[in-house]
């Protein structure tokens, strides 16, 4: 990036220069920190950052840029950040942007999206000529395909200017909403989170392929299954759940105030959420500038969301990026309940048989700092699934190493390691 000419087309009221309690980096803040509010309507947070989008009524800025995988986490006290060492910026530039206001979808987020990133390129022209990859999770299994499916409709259109988007990768993606409903329950059963009888339970009365519209003897169901799992984290059933009460909490933050926790920090929400909400760092994000009455939180309760997108199968529109040239890869960390391997790896292997493709890289091990870091398999040279091992559905969260490996792959187009071979750049 030409930083000097970017920084001359950058307003004062849409640079952040450093957020409160910012450790010293080796990179440009050029490079992080840039914050374009008014570029559209529908954008509450743009970071600059590539494409990442969080799911619905939940934030990716908050999420994906300060819980999962951009250079700075919240310390202990939540009143500062620290460095992550794994960001994804070691790999490529990124762009975090929360759409629309209040964060999730409607059925304009991808028309408002596509017009987003093309004043972006208006703003920024020098990357116009380079490669375009979205990623995102969980619910981005609907948004990132019907983004790049607008972008390939816009593409066909335009007489000048085409976004050179080159792939999607998506992380335990809804993709359809029966065969991953169903399949969470039966990750669950495999897990023992649940019984025999409470599966067949499930088996007997419930018709996922009708959802939303289920049965009163389904929803029972269903709720002795919440019950019975209330007390686990569901997007990572290895890890422990984070019960913050006020005498836990205090002695948190006389622990961590200048720490970083052993393994998985698993109350960062807790943090990051006293962070965004200090005046301060408002303040230097040109945030709430309107002085809302009600704090941020991760995630939004006051978009209400129709249910009907829900239910959209993505296979097709999957198919249709495909044949547009556009490589997916689809990654899955091992340890999510909600929407699991077991309908991803299903799915995925139908989309590749409507596609008629044949197996370009048999089912097997990939490897990362000679330990295996999941498995993969590989469609017509275009389309991907990896797992992760270890990994929660937030995999840059659990695991950060093997999410930077994954994500380095996708951006250089390289398969993932087959062997324990490791080499500096990996």
């Amino acid at each position: 990036m030409a930083r000097e000419s970017s920084v001359a087309r950058v307003s004062e009221e849409d640079l952040v220069v450093r957020l409160p309690g910012q450790p010293k980096v080796l990179f440009g803040l050029m490079e992080v920190f840039m914050f374009l509010l008014a570029l559209v309507l529908s954008c509450s947070f743009c970071y600059e950052i590539e494409v990442d989008l969080a799911g619905p009524g939940c934030s990716s800025v908050g999420g994906g840029a300060f819980t999962e995988l951009g250079p700075f986490y919240p310390t202990g006290d939540g009143h500062g950040l620290r460095i992550n060492s794994m960001s994804w910026n070691k790999a490529s530039n990124l762009l975090f942007v929360d759409s629309p206001a209040g964060v999730g979808w409607d059925e304009t987020t991808a028309s408002d999206m596509l017009v987003f990133l093309l004043r972006w390129f208006n703003k920024f022209p020098e990357l116009k000529a380079r490669h375009l990859f979205l990623t995102g999770e969980s619910y981005a299994g609907h948004y990132i395909p019907q983004l790049a499916d607008a972008i390939h409709s816009y593409n066909r259109q335009s007489s000048g200017f085409k976004i050179n988007v080159k792939g999607i990768a998506i992380g335990n993606p809804l993709l359809k909403l029966d065969t991953d409903t169903s399949a969470s329950y039966d990750f669950l059963w495999y897990h023992g989170i649940i019984s025999d009888e409470r599966r067949h339970a499930i088996i007997r009365q419930c018709d996922f392929t009708s959802l939303p519209n289920i049965s009163k003897e389904c929803i029972e169901a269903l709720t002795e299954v919440s019950l019975a799992n209330m007390y686990v984290n569901v997007y990572d059933v290895l890890l422990d759940a984070c019960f913050p009460s006020i005498i836990e909490q205090e002695l948190r933050l006389k622990k961590m105030a200048t720490q970083m926790s052993m393994g998985v920090d698993v109350c960062m929400k807790h943090e990051r959420q006293l962070y965004f909400n200090l005046p301060a760092v408002q303040h230097a994000l040109h945030a709430n500038r309107t002085s809302l009455p009600y704090q941020w939180s991760m995630c939004s309760t006051l978009v209400n969301y129709s249910g009907i997108d829900g239910n959209i199968n993505m296979l097709p529109i999957l198919k249709r990026i495909i044949q547009n040239k556009t490589y997916v890869w689809i990654s899955s960390g091992d340890q999510d309940s909600v929407v699991t391997l077991l309908g991803s790896r299903t799915l995925v292997r139908e989309l590749a048989h409507d596609l008629n493709f044949s197996t370009t890289l048999p089912y097997g091990p990939w490897f990362h700092k000679n330990q295996v870091g999941g498995w993969v398999t590989e469609y017509g040279k275009i389309l991907t699934f990896a797992t992760v091992r270890g990994a929660a559905q937030m995999v840059p969260y659990a695991q950060p190493s093997r999410a930077l490996h994954i994500f380095s792959s996708f951006v250089r187009g390289r398969r993932l390691p087959n062997s324990t071979h490791y080499s500096p750049d990996e």
